[in-house]
């Protein structure tokens, strides 16, 4: 027993000391900062993390999926399967769709933090389909945007893609001009709010055009510009101007509501004060106005556009140029107008909004909302802004505090449109706390979640810059808008008979695919031209050269002429062959006709 005194003290001391050596270890660090302690953990926890991303301490990031096409806006099933709504066109330079369906479920059955079960389901690019961006979950279905309607379709049986074919809850849904997409959000009720965004910039004369000025009153905001409403329980409904819920808003991509029910849009704010009207705006108001905005959304509310745009420096609604708007002096009646609850650095283009409401993020992040901003183009000459994640803090029908940078460096080494590695455009919270990121450049979504440091996360958080920074110096030449420079495109939202009696605008739309060879598998181009201008191989079909030599110019007579071929030219030299040499079903035929026949009216 005494000798075994001196081997318990000796004991006592090792454990004492330990003791010491762990707790320094594990407490946080006296001489070294929050960020440092974050940095080591995350290389210990998430060795394999290439993502290039930017996080608070404490998070992580692993890449869940990549390359499953232009990824749009998600949502998460109970299970945890993550649902993403794809997209293509000319929004992605006409690129080659990915193979499958445009709406893809994702899972992760290893709990390794990436998707290892990846199933495509939904219209594919040969079926007529181009994607889109809206999705949704109710009562055991996904509803997603496809073309001109938002589909559902049913899950059963365990299955994590549907089986039957799907039912089309609302149809008709405008596809022209600058803004195609329809996001939508679904309430426990099944109250639908989908975004009809506008057609035009600023509802001008001539659209995107140097001192064009405003038509008044705006028509596109019949049926444009606008959140409409529609039921999730009923199908086959179809849009007009009846459904309308809010007005005046440009284009409300980002969709988010709080456990009240209140519904959160987001404003992509207009472009191109200086450029259009130069004599009113400096060169760097270009970059720094108007900002983005978040709007509580409210029953037959009017926010602004086209009248009014958002100035943060006098942090008011102020008229707009294109309806004798002075340059921000005069408000007008923009006074009259739902000013935003919270705002953002002009053209950041904010393209998804989802509400926290899990616990596995610290306090600090609990019921405020996180914001994907796709990325500016319009702040050219001046350094791009955006690109990134960012987090609002709400507290009922207001913002209470202002906004921190969450999640950055998607773009990689520059921020552009056009050289940017990958974009924010969507976003979505699984049932285990875990934050998802979409980039519709490269097809990845991101997965972030917490590992721990700051007990309420609020320790080395970002501010978003201030509203007011001015632009700093030209870094680059100025840009043009990615929708191009249509100035005819409010035209066609006022329904300027471009579509033929008996087609839809969704048919047209497919007939330009199938005319570009992206459908069908051959395109018309070669010998018609690229808008129809005719060539030395094909006569015009659109402009005043335009002649039809093989009927009459009916949509029935140029679905005949498409089905038939020429084989024997009057005019020209080079025949067609019958559906000109592709295995085109009915309703492709009709569809290109459709759109034949509306390049000449």
């Amino acid at each position: 027993m005494q000798t075994s005194n001196p081997l318990r003290f000796l004991f006592a001391i090792f454990v004492v000391l330990a003791a010491i050596y762990v707790g320094s270890s594990l407490a946080p660090a006296r001489d070294r900062s929050n960020s440092a302690e974050a940095a080591e953990t995350q290389s210990k926890v998430c060795p394999n993390d290439d993502s290039g991303l930017k996080l608070p301490g404490g998070f992580c990031v692993t890449i869940f999926a990549d390359g499953i096409g232009h990824a749009r806006h998600m949502v998460v099933a109970p299970s945890g399967v993550l649902y993403v709504n794809t997209w293509s066109g000319r929004y992605y330079g006409n690129d080659t769709p990915h193979a499958g369906g445009f709406v893809v479920a994702l899972q992760d059955k290893s709990g390794t933090g990436k998707a290892d079960v990846i199933e495509r389901f939904g219209e594919t690019a040969q079926s007529g389909g181009a994607g889109g961006t809206g999705i949704g979950l109710y009562k055991d279905s996904i509803y997603a945007e496809i073309n001109d309607r938002i589909a559902r379709y049913s899950l059963s049986g365990g299955a994590i893609v549907p089986s039957g074919a799907a039912d089309t809850i609302v149809s008709g849904l405008p596809l022209t001009g600058d803004h195609p997409m329809h996001p939508f959000l679904i309430n426990t009720e099944g109250a639908m709010y989908v975004d009809v965004a506008t057609a035009t910039n600023s509802c001008q004369s001539k659209n995107r055009t140097l001192k064009s000025p405003g038509i008044s009153p705006c028509t596109e905001l019949e049926t444009r510009g606008g959140i409409w409403r529609y039921d999730a329980n009923k199908t086959n409904q179809t849009f007009s101007p009846a459904e309308r819920f809010a007005t005046g808003i440009r284009n409300a991509e980002g969709f988010a509501i709080d456990s009240s029910g209140r519904v959160f849009v987001t404003q992509h704010g207009r472009d191109q004060l200086h450029m259009n009207w130069p004599d009113l705006y400096k060169p760097d108001q270009e970059a720094t106005l108007p900002a983005e905005e978040l709007l509580l959304l409210k029953p037959q509310g009017d926010y602004g556009w086209p009248e009014c745009y958002y100035d943060a420096f006098v942090q008011k609604l102020v008229l707009a140029p294109e309806y004798a708007g002075d340059g921000g002096k005069t408000i007008g009646v923009c006074a009259d107008k739902i000013a935003p609850v919270a705002a953002y650095p002009a053209h950041w283009a904010p393209n998804a909004m989802v509400l926290y409401d899990k616990t596995q993020f610290p306090a600090h992040y609990h019921d405020g909302v996180f914001i994907a901003f796709h990325g500016s183009w319009d702040r050219a000459p001046y350094a791009q802004g955006g690109y990134n994640v960012v987090y609002q803090p709400l507290s009922g029908e207001r913002a209470s505090g202002e906004c921190e940078v969450f999640a950055d460096g998607f773009a990689g080494a520059v921020k552009s449109p056009a050289q940017a590695a990958h974009r924010p455009s969507g976003l979505a919270v699984g049932p285990d706390g875990a934050l998802y990121v979409s980039d519709d450049v490269r097809g990845r979504i991101y997965r972030i979640f917490y590992l721990g440091g700051s007990e309420d996360g609020a320790a080395n958080v970002t501010p978003c810059p201030s509203l007011t920074a001015p632009a700093g110096a030209p870094v680059v030449a100025a840009a043009k808008p990615p929708e191009g420079t249509h100035p005819d495109a409010g035209a066609a939202a006022k329904g300027s008979g471009s579509v033929p009696a008996g087609a839809t605008p969704a048919m047209v739309a497919l007939g330009k695919r199938i005319y570009q060879g992206q459908v069908g598998g051959a395109a018309c181009t070669g010998c018609h031209g690229g808008n129809g201008e005719g060539t030395t191989l094909g006569p015009p079909l659109a402009g005043k050269n335009k002649k039809w030599l093989w009927s009459d110019g009916s949509f029935a007579g140029i679905a005949k002429t498409i089905t038939d071929g020429v084989s024997q030219p009057k005019e020209f030299r080079s025949p067609m062959p019958p559906m000109g040499g592709a295995q085109l079903t009915p309703d492709q035929v009709k569809a290109l006709a459709a759109y034949v026949w509306s390049l000449s009216h």
